[in-house]
């Protein structure tokens, strides 16, 4: 079997894709620990984990956009930093009107990043690795919707929206494995 090295953007970019996936993996797994450690209530420290995964979110975009221009339609990734913005903007706002309005900011929030990560993924399936980013974008449109749900619950919890971010933490760590291929011109 005969293998082409790839172009050198392509390594560039995967390779990019592969240290931001891996960083993304590191802060999910530590921020749904402590998440979930205080997401039974509403407490300054549950408001400030909850504001902060978002503005992560806008970070990674940003690092993204810089990194992966040859790879990406850019007009997506300033989408998700917009919806991430305002997502925590909201999630500071409704934090004052408890539980099930924070559920309702998450999942609307998971469903259009899940829809843009889908979106984005889908003509960088070239890099490799973004078959995962595929699955995580599809599963965070349908946790989005759960989320919404479960805020009409009868005692809503913000610990199955902290849990959101581990399998997301799953994926970005296939992808960054991945990616590993690519990023070395294979």
């Amino acid at each position: 079997m005969t293998t082409t090295a790839a172009s050198p953007g392509i390594a560039q970019t995967a390779s990019a894709l592969r240290r931001l996936y891996f960083i993304r993996f590191a802060f999910a797994i530590v921020w749904a620990v402590v998440a979930m450690t205080t997401a039974k209530e509403i407490n300054p420290l549950t408001v400030t984990l909850f504001v902060l995964y978002p503005l992560f979110d806008v970070g990674a975009a940003v690092y993204d956009l810089r990194t992966s221009r040859t790879a990406t339609k850019p007009a997506l990734l300033y989408v998700n930093i917009l919806v991430s913005l305002l997502t925590a903007i909201g999630l500071g706002a409704a934090a004052a009107s408890g539980i099930p309005a924070m559920l309702r900011v998450w999942g609307l929030w998971a469903i259009v990043a899940g829809l843009v990560q889908l979106i984005v993924a889908i003509p960088r399936r070239k890099l490799g690795g973004q078959w995962s980013m595929i699955l995580s974008g599809g599963i965070s449109v349908l946790a989005g919707g759960s989320f919404i749900a479960g805020a009409s619950a009868a005692d809503p919890a913000l610990t199955n929206a902290a849990g959101y971010a581990v399998p997301g933490a799953v994926f970005f760590l296939i992808s960054a494995i991945r990616l590993g291929r690519a990023a070395k011109g294979n």
